[in-house]
């Protein structure tokens, strides 16, 4: 039988019963003990008039966690914040008992810094964006 789909760009409602079929196969693939473990971290850095200066963005998925956006204001790169938080999170993944950290960056964001801090490059695309890389980095939890 010849089935043509209707394709078409999904509305949010549509997105999420995706998103749940998805995750409903994958918990009959893992570890019991582990099929419920995802939470949201959110680490924030302020200044001493509340302002936020910095953050960092993860998810903690089964059996690590997944560093989404680490970001701290330009004029106070160098300082030490950015290290702060991946030590922190670090530790976050030994109690929670992950067994690794991962995370992306580009070339013109901070590949060096990552690797300085002990992350281990596991992928690269070249030109993603265009003139510029795309990096995969991870560290194991000890």
């Amino acid at each position: 039988m010849d089935v043509k789909p209707d394709i078409s760009f999904g509305n949010k409602e549509e997105s999420e019963y995706i998103r749940k079929r998805l995750i409903e196969f994958n918990m009959l693939h893992v570890p019991e003990n582990s099929s419920s473990r995802y939470e949201e971290i959110n680490l924030t850095i302020k200044d001493d008039n509340g302002r936020v200066i910095g953050g960092m963005l993860a998810t903690l998925c089964w059996n690590w966690i997944e560093v989404d956006i680490l970001w701290i204001e330009e004029s106070l790169r160098g300082m030490g914040y950015g290290t702060h938080l991946l030590n922190l999170i670090e530790n976050i993944a030994k109690e929670k008992s992950c067994t690794f950290i991962k995370l992306n960056t580009f070339s013109f964001q901070a590949p060096e810094f990552y690797l300085k801090n002990g992350y281990n490059e596991v992928a690269v695309f070249e030109e993603a964006p265009i003139g510029s890389n795309h990096y995969y980095f991870k560290k194991a939890i000890v």
